[in-house]
């Protein structure tokens, strides 16, 4: 039987109508692609036909014979593997154009497995690619190879080391290369060679050059992946998956950091700055809802930790408060009092470090009024300290809270201790605009602990802000927090405060006449 023969008479018929239902698929992907310009040839209906035909012959006996008869005779040596595999690989052929498929299964996996029992990992290799490119090779043939394939791998690399269990990877990658089909498959598949490259950079004799090319080769192996387009792959393998290329990229950004001039910062060539941007884009394909369910804490815990590291890179600290009530509102953290009480603290942290807008006031106003704010009482003073519109003078505060908050992870960091004074500072300004009209630029140093040219940096930031409005006049050395308002604002204010006196006149009318009718009633 030929390749792609079909019985004549009564299948004619058939042969008809599969045309029929085929050929508007290919006409209609022809219009769609302008680079087809020739048409289709017999080999692209007979490839389309190959899915839909129906099993004109049923080989199930022939099968169980020649299975049970390869098997014996290579048990006993007496027939070579290569020998074998021609016998299985001839009546695989023939289920093939037949369309018999539980067949052609059976006689493919079984092929595989003589390759495996044999240890012929080359002929094993061959044999993969061999049966996956077939004329007319049906798709769950090629699935059920690939996965009893992927099933060995850990056998293999653990009986015949790495070398071997490479050779198989890449010809599983190889042959899953461009199907959708086997789209989750090949994932992990690509998955275990990336944590395989990720440990060849963490051997303790390995090179910085070395660790830094390994890493990478991991992190770009997931990244190729856009795993979140895929529709056989279930929800959370998906976002285990995202977390693994987060991290990898996190970590090779790390790595590029570390490498980069200190000076040149973000902006030096060869940082990690792209990794940390493709990082916080993946950020955004989880589906963070799906995280809330019990079932999917161990990810949601993983996520944030993640999504924690980025917006530090960032210095974005609203957004780490953020991420970190998250986590503290997490059943299981909040079970465990340790962690529960962590979290709470780190919140606190950043959203203090958080510069000044109308979303952080909100967050802090918010965190203070928490009755489980009132446990960790240094804690609840400082964010008290924060909300009250007094004056903090920055010696007593870091006399005050500096040797608790110098010991803890995040405050040891001197740029985030820094950044804590600033906000001190931010705050005390915001309380003088508050209660001051004029004041002078030495008294206002004075109220600041700060330098006099410190002192106009922080008003200049604060105006282009928008935080405050304020002028400063250097000859004469006087800060203005009150804008000259024009005359219509003044005859508004002026009107505004006649209704307010002529309704107290009012109301002091009606009481006086009410208070004289009530003593002629009693004179009466």
């Amino acid at each position: 039987m030929g390749e792609a023969s079909i019985t004549q008479g009564s299948s004619q018929k058939w042969k008809v109508s599969a045309e029929k239902q085929i050929m508007p698929n290919i006409f209609a992907t022809r219009h769609c692609t302008p680079k087809h310009d020739k048409p289709y040839s017999k080999s692209h209906y007979s490839i389309a036909m190959a899915e839909v035909r129906k099993q004109e012959k049923d080989f199930t006996k022939e099968v169980d014979e020649l299975l049970q008869e390869t098997s014996a005779l290579v048990k006993s040596e007496s027939v070579q593997l290569s020998d074998a595999l021609e016998r299985l690989l001839a009546l695989e052929k023939q289920t093939r154009n037949a369309n018999d498929l539980p067949s052609t299964t059976r006689l493919a996996k079984a092929a595989l497995e003589l390759c495996y029992e044999s240890r012929d990992y080359t002929q094993l290799n061959s044999t993969i690619s061999l049966l996956s490119k077939k004329h007319g090779q049906l798709k769950v043939v090629v699935q059920a190879i690939v996965e009893q394939a992927i099933s060995w791998l850990p056998g293999i690399r653990q009986e015949q080391g790495v070398e071997k269990w490479l050779e198989l990877v890449e010809t599983l990658r190889s042959v899953t290369e461009g199907k959708i089909f086997l789209e989750t498959p090949r994932a992990r598949v690509t998955l275990a060679l990336s944590h395989y490259h990720e440990t060849l950079s963490k051997a303790p004799n390995a090179l910085a050059a070395t660790i830094k090319e390994t890493l990478q080769t991991a992190s770009d192996l997931l990244s190729d992946l856009q795993v979140e387009t895929y529709s056989s792959m279930e929800r959370r393998e998906k976002t285990e998956f995202i977390l693994e290329q987060m991290r990898l990229l996190i970590a090779v950004a790390r790595l590029k950091d570390a490498e980069a001039p200190a000076k040149q910062g973000k902006n030096a060539l060869g940082s990690g700055e792209p990794e940390w941007v493709k990082a916080k884009v993946g950020g955004r394909k989880v589906n963070e809802s799906f995280l809330k369910e019990k079932a999917n804490e161990d990810l949601k815990l993983k996520y944030y930790d993640l999504m924690i590291q980025q917006a530090l890179h960032q210095s974005a600290y609203l957004e780490v408060a953020k991420h970190y009530e998250k986590v503290w509102d997490t059943p299981s953290i909040k079970e465990d009092e340790s962690k529960s009480r962590a979290a709470l603290e780190h919140i606190v942290y950043y959203v203090v470090l958080a510069p000044h807008d109308n979303e952080q006031s909100d967050m802090l106003h918010h965190l203070f009024a928490n009755p489980a704010l009132e446990k960790l009482e240094l804690h609840y003073n400082l964010v008290k300290s924060f909300v009250t519109r007094e004056l903090m003078r920055w010696p007593g505060i870091e006399s005050l809270y500096g040797p608790f908050l110098r010991t803890t992870p995040v405050f040891s960091v001197s740029k985030q201790w820094e950044d804590l004074h600033t906000r001190v500072v931010e705050h005390n300004v915001r309380v003088v605009a508050q209660y001051y009209t004029r004041i002078t630029l030495s008294r206002l140093t004075v109220l600041l602990d700060l330098t006099p040219q410190q002192t106009e940096e922080t008003l200049a930031r604060l105006v282009v802000s928008h935080t405050i409005w304020a002028r400063v006049d250097r000859p004469a050395g006087i800060v203005n927090f009150r804008n000259k308002r024009s005359a219509e604002d003044v005859m508004n204010d002026w009107s505004s405060d006649m209704q307010k006196l002529l309704g107290l006149v009012e109301k002091t009318w009606i009481g006086m006449n009410a208070a004289q009718a009530a003593q002629s009633r009693i004179k009466a």
